[in-house]
């Protein structure tokens, strides 16, 4: 990608350092679409102007440049460089777990711009696509899930006992039909009798066909 095709947001609250560093910037054919000098004023412009890679100061009012970079990361995800002027084990720790893919020791060195700036383009497109494989992966998983609950543990073949109808399950015991069934779907039973158990069962209580009919 050629410099000139790169929009750049620069987020620095040193009138003079922010300053600068549009020059240098555009000398070397990036286009700066927007300048910002608070952490808030980072946010905004990163989106409504929607840039390519974001420079952004690591102290600023309002928002800290981590800060900014950690809540850019989450509402519009977007390939940050930090402007630092000191460079500690702790800061590099931190900025990288805030989202930023490279950073800048100020005053800032011409020639290690493109690397920087390259790089964290570079580690914000494969942070996307691992985000993106995670993604699937979740609903793969979950759809997984789902699949199991509702199947469970139901088999193709039952043993069933001749007499009684009751079903033998996996540890050997003898459960009623409707138990099973119960334990092992999301089915559900009402009890009712059927008319030839209620004359069989309660013959006194039995209303015979042909007295129904007479009625």
């Amino acid at each position: 990608m050629d410099n000139e095709t790169i929009r750049v947001l620069v987020a620095e609250d040193d009138f003079l350092v922010r300053t600068e560093v549009v020059r240098v910037l555009a000398d070397k054919g990036y286009e700066i679409v927007g300048q910002a000098s608070t952490g808030r004023e980072a946010l905004d412009m990163a989106s409504s102007l929607k840039p390519e890679v974001i420079l952004m100061d690591i102290k600023m009012p309002e928002l800290d440049g981590l800060e900014a970079t950690r809540l850019i990361q989450e509402r519009w995800p977007t390939p940050v460089v930090i402007l630092t002027a000191h460079e500690t084990g702790d800061f590099v720790e931190r900025a990288s777990q805030a989202g930023a893919g490279a950073y800048l020791v100020k005053p800032l060195r011409v020639e290690e711009i493109d690397r920087a700036l390259t790089i964290a383009m570079a580690r914000h497109d494969d942070l996307m696509q691992l985000r993106t494989l995670n993604q699937t992966l979740e609903a793969k998983n979950k759809e997984l899930e789902t699949a199991l609950t509702e199947i469970k543990t139901l088999r193709d073949i039952l043993p069933i006992c001749s007499f009684c109808k009751k079903i033998r399950d996996d540890e050997g015991y003898w459960n009623q039909v409707d138990q099973y069934i119960s334990a092992h779907t999301d089915t559900k039973f009402s009890h009712g009798i059927c008319e030839e158990c209620l004359e069989k069962h309660y013959p006194d209580l039995n209303l015979s066909k042909d007295s129904k009919d007479k009625r």
